[in-house]
């Protein structure tokens, strides 16, 4: 098959799909008033950032297909009870064989999505393709949020996955310390017409990394004390319903929401998310964390690989020094 065919028969497959995203998406907007261009700045260093989330899972093949052949991601390395996903060599999905637990309930406080963010918006049309290819059930919608463009998806056993390009970071408005946030319809054939290869869609990704992590919790405040006082985030834009931080001026590396899960207590166990990873550039910066969690009474254990600190909700949430 000839290129122009095969970038046609992509658009072909996406297209039975998008319907669920286009004129769907409703248009708002997190912002304040008097533009001055400045971030807030974090207690944690610019250079932090997001690192591996693990995923207890029931059933590891379809699992390892999703995040392999569709988002991209090589295997670095497997076992009948456990796979770890990334790019470049780096850890970014590490699945765990956890077939006795429960199923995820939304209503808890749990994952909301992880967030792979990609090199470039050509890179982002390939990886859409793959996974609309490989799981059309699993498209859940697309939107331009000014900061960035975001497709939706659901992995096979129902975590969000939100694969996303960052837009110019001169074309981001701060405001007061926040960054304007929109959410309006992106439309996904007209997005993949512009950006996927003339040859057709790449079969793996390069330059992915986990750009940010969207969790459930049952109380706003409550998420921004912890992640702001205790793991040093900056708060980038709040709603009633949501926070979103970050370090280093990005526009969030991780949010909190209750959309589903307002009042939710202590986390059950259950599949879905094992823990989230805050990569950091030096042992500085996590026994500077340790103190936060000292100090906030915060639930703790430091081991050799880093720390490990309990959210109000019993989410772990590990700081370590990047590779």
């Amino acid at each position: 098959m000839n290129a122009p065919s095969r970038r046609r028969t992509s658009l072909i497959i996406l297209s039975a799909i998008v319907l669920l995203a286009v004129g769907v998406t409703v248009g708002t907007t997190m912002a304040r008033s008097s533009d001055d261009g400045v971030p807030p700045v974090a207690a944690l260093p610019g250079a932090a950032g997001m690192g591996e989330i693990e995923l207890l899972v029931a059933d590891l093949a379809p699992m390892v297909e999703f995040y392999a052949g569709g988002v991209g991601l090589e295997v670095i390395e497997q076992t009948s009870e456990t796979a770890v996903l990334g790019a470049d060599g780096e850890a970014l999905v590490r699945l765990v064989r956890a077939p006795g637990l429960g199923t995820d309930d939304p209503g808890e406080a749990g994952l909301y999505h992880s967030a792979f963010l990609f090199a470039d918006a050509s890179e982002l049309a390939s990886a859409v393709v793959r996974v609309a290819t490989a799981s059309p059930e699993a498209f859940q919608g697309a939107s331009d949020h000014t900061v960035s463009n975001a497709f939706y998806f659901a992995d096979p056993e129902g975590n969000g996955v939100e694969l996303y390009v960052d837009l110019p970071r001169d074309t981001w408005t701060w405001t007061d310390g926040r960054v304007t946030m929109g959410t309006y319809a992106l439309d996904p054939n007209a997005f993949l017409a512009e950006h996927l290869p003339a040859s057709g869609p790449t079969l793996a990704a390069t330059g992915v990394a986990m750009g940010h992590v969207h969790l459930r919790g049952g109380d706003v405040d409550a998420a921004e004390r912890f992640y702001v006082d205790v793991i040093g985030m900056a708060v980038t834009s709040r709603i009633d319903s949501a926070v979103f931080l970050s370090a280093g001026g990005y526009h969030h590396h991780l949010a909190v929401n209750t959309w589903s899960s307002a009042g939710a207590g202590e986390r059950p166990e259950a599949l879905g998310l094992g823990h989230v990873t805050v990569t950091v550039p030096d042992a500085a910066t996590v026994d500077a964390v340790e103190a936060r969690a000292v100090a906030a009474g915060a639930v703790h254990e430091r081991t050799v690989d880093g720390l490990t600190v309990l959210d109000p909700w019993g989410t772990q949430v590990v700081v370590r020094v990047a590779a």
